[in-house]
């Protein structure tokens, strides 16, 4: 008769059966590693699928006078788990904040900065500063590629076919000597693509990277940077190259430097010269008798910066500007040479070598 139906006879309903899977879970409770393997402890002996929750399901089966004694077993089952789970949860938990305190533990007393900030190159930022000097003067800044053809780089600057700069020993050429293709041996290439491209009047600078066929030394490097101007107007002299060089000297050196020429010969511009500063160490005193040295200008008072003149008109005339109507100047002088001057250094290998002691000083200017 099911009235008289027993629950202990119900095998996953005995107390013996009961106690068992109550002891094989606070084994297991027991034997938790970590959080991650009491989870999985908990899965098994406490979730939908565990020995004491299928127990449970066997209660439904019973007859209503017997559910009350099983459901106590029953609870009385669930509750030891339970218990054990929370307990062995919170032990594992303070083991883990302890071990984490120890194990991410910071030093407050050790040196914070152990890792160098970073720095631009001087090159780099100087070149930008010479960039903005002549943006402000209404110039564009031009760009152009560094492998070049024969023809922006000699022929339209009216460099003859049999002059030294065109031959191997100081020329790059890519291929062989007779290929047309050359690294550039100055950015006035671009000018020459300015003239091309642009409506006149042209007014532009050319600050990059140039290739010559130079010994690595203190003063000269096989990679090195220019910066170029062009000016393309009606009505341009020398007056107004030297005006446009002693601002830009202002810029770079600082205000009171005194500029002159001196008569030069450069292929593609005619008259030429060679622009110097007044040493803006000694301000010229050390040439005098007496004096004493300065290791910046030699004791000459005075310092080669770079090369400029009038425009040739056979490369206006190689570019298609009319000569009779318009006129222009145009100038180069080395980045390197320029940061040399500025910051007192004195080997340009220090600026290829990639040293980061170089470049701190200067920092992050941008």
């Amino acid at each position: 008769m099911t009235s008289h139906y027993d629950p202990v006879e119900v095998t996953p309903l005995h107390a013996d059966e009961l106690a068992r899977t109550v002891d094989d879970a606070l084994a297991a409770v027991a034997a938790a590693k970590d959080l991650d393997d009491l989870k999985q402890v908990r899965l098994a002996h406490a979730g939908d699928r565990s020995p004491i929750a299928l127990a449970n399901r066997e209660i439904g089966a019973l007859p209503p006078a017997a559910r009350a004694e099983a459901g106590k077993r029953i609870g009385a089952a669930r509750k030891a788990i339970n218990e054990a789970l929370a307990a062995r949860h919170d032990e594992l938990e303070r083991e883990r904040d302890e071990r984490v305190l120890v194990e991410e533990r910071v030093d407050v007393t050790l040196p914070w900065d152990v890792r160098p900030r970073g720095a631009r190159h001087p090159l780099t930022t100087l070149a930008e500063r010479i960039g903005d000097a002549f943006v402000a003067m209404g110039y564009e800044i031009a760009e152009g590629p560094e492998l070049e053809g024969e023809w922006f780089n000699f022929d339209a600057l009216n460099i003859a076919p049999d002059h030294p700069a065109r031959s191997e020993h100081d020329t790059f050429f890519v291929g062989s000597a007779d290929s047309g293709r050359v690294l550039r041996t100055q950015t006035s290439p671009v000018q020459i693509r300015a003239l091309l491209d642009r409506s006149l009047p042209v007014y532009v600078v050319s600050p990059g990277k140039v290739f010559r066929t130079d010994e690595l030394d203190a003063t000269h490097t096989p990679v090195f940077h220019q910066v170029e101007g062009l000016a393309v107007d009606e009505g341009l002299t020398m007056a107004h190259l030297k005006g446009t060089l002693d601002r830009f000297a202002e810029v770079m050196f600082g205000e009171g430097i005194s500029t002159r020429f001196r008569p030069n010969y450069f292929p593609f511009t005619e008259p030429s010269a060679e622009m110097d500063l007044r040493c803006f160490v000694c301000r010229g005193a050390s040439a005098s008798p007496g004096a004493p040295p300065c290791r910046t200008c030699k004791s000459e008072g005075w310092i080669e910066w770079g090369g400029c003149g009038m425009v040739n008109p056979r490369v206006l005339i190689a570019c298609g500007v009319d000569p009779s109507r318009y006129s222009g100047f145009a100038f180069g002088m080395g980045i390197e040479r320029t940061l040399m001057f500025r910051h007192n250094v004195e080997d340009m290998r220090d600026m290829v070598e990639g040293d980061v002691r170089f470049t701190l000083p200067f920092g992050m200017e941008v």
